[in-house]
């Protein structure tokens, strides 16, 4: 299990990403999803240890290997293409570069026979003697014709190259997989072959893709990145496509009548204070600020009527004719029934 423990990310004056908790659990796809900029490259980065977050941390479980997705494919001009996919596995890969040094020694020792063998257990239990059939059945899956396996990574076309470094991120069984943009360069053939193999994969995935069918395809959770915050959705994206428009529904009818709950309270202070203006007792303190409070507070609320109707109740200022505005009206009965105020206090 791949867990991420109150990670921030800060560029500067921008926080990409703000205090993120998140288990990614085996047996799940995850296709991180979010606008342009939302930073799903640059999580995956700090997901494979590749940039530092600014706070938290990120942490695997007990003897787990996680395996990326690289395009560094010029790195590997001089290796064999078979060699290439069996390095997505490092421990494997090394076991076999120390036993193959060990055994071409021309003053073969004691110690050297005792390493030999250490090696050779762990290389078992790694299912080592697998390994090439296993890289082979790969290459031939994304479309690489066997007689590329053995060939040098600078003898193959660029597209290849992609398909290589593919297969190397997928070698092995890892425990966790990261996959930015995995279906870039790939035919439909070696597109079919990896949604199947993700199909079937029994750890953890997670994947940036802009093909939305992929990831309808492959992923069992979507991981949405909005504003610096990432929130899990069980479903493939066109679950969560429709869960997001109900949710923007629901606010927006939320909302909706919230705003009308308060333009009818609006209506109903106002009706109310226009009343009370009505009476002997209206001209005192609190009055006077409640009263410039409905006035300019709620004059461009789409209560004109209500309004107009407080303000004519102070000083009985027309709205029409005498005054252009509403705004005139209001700022009119302000000053006006501020200086009734101060004749009735003389």
């Amino acid at each position: 299990m791949l867990t991420v423990s109150d990670v921030s990310l800060r560029f500067s004056d921008r926080k990409l990403f703000d205090d993120v908790n998140i288990a990614f659990t085996p047996g799940n796809t995850y296709g991180l999803i979010g606008a342009n900029g939302a930073g799903k490259s640059t999580f995956l980065k700090i997901l494979a240890g590749d940039i530092e977050p600014t706070t938290g941390h990120i942490s695997l479980g007990p003897d787990e290997r996680l395996s990326v997705l690289r395009q560094n494919h010029f790195d590997y001009e001089e290796e064999r293409v078979i060699d290439v996919v069996i390095m997505g596995n490092e421990r494997l890969y090394d076991i076999m570069k120390e036993k193959d040094a060990i055994y071409m020694k021309e003053d073969f020792t004691d110690e050297d026979g005792i390493r030999a063998s250490e090696l050779e257990a762990e290389f078992a239990d790694m299912d080592g003697w697998n390994a090439e059939s296993d890289a082979a059945t790969m290459l031939n899956g994304l479309g690489i014709d066997t007689e590329f396996h053995y060939a040098t990574m600078g003898d193959l076309p660029g597209p290849l190259k992609v398909k290589v470094l593919l297969a190397q991120a997928l070698f092995g069984n890892p425990d966790i997989l990261l996959l930015d943009e995995p279906t870039n360069h790939l035919d439909l053939d070696a597109i079919a072959w990896l949604e199947e193999f993700l199909i079937n994969f029994e750890n953890t995935v997670i994947v940036v893709s802009h093909d939305r069918y992929f990831l309808n395809k492959v992923c069992t959770q979507i991981a949405d990145i909005d504003y610096g915050k990432i929130k899990l959705y069980a479903g493939n994206y066109d679950f969560w496509y429709e869960s997001s428009q109900l949710l923007i529904r629901q606010m927006k009818e939320a909302n909706k009548k919230k705003e009308e709950k308060i333009k009818e309270l609006q209506k109903k202070s106002i009706k109310t204070y226009a009343a009370h203006l009505r009476g002997e007792n209206a001209y005192d303190e609190e009055d006077y600020t409640t009263g410039c409070a409905f006035l300019i507070g709620n004059e461009g609320n789409g209560l004109r009527d209500e309004v107009a109707d407080c303000a004519d109740c102070l000083i009985r200022i027309p709205m029409e004719g005498e005054a252009e505005s509403l705004n005139a009206a209001v700022a009119a009965a302000v000053l006006m029934f501020e200086a009734g105020r101060q004749r009735r206090k003389k």
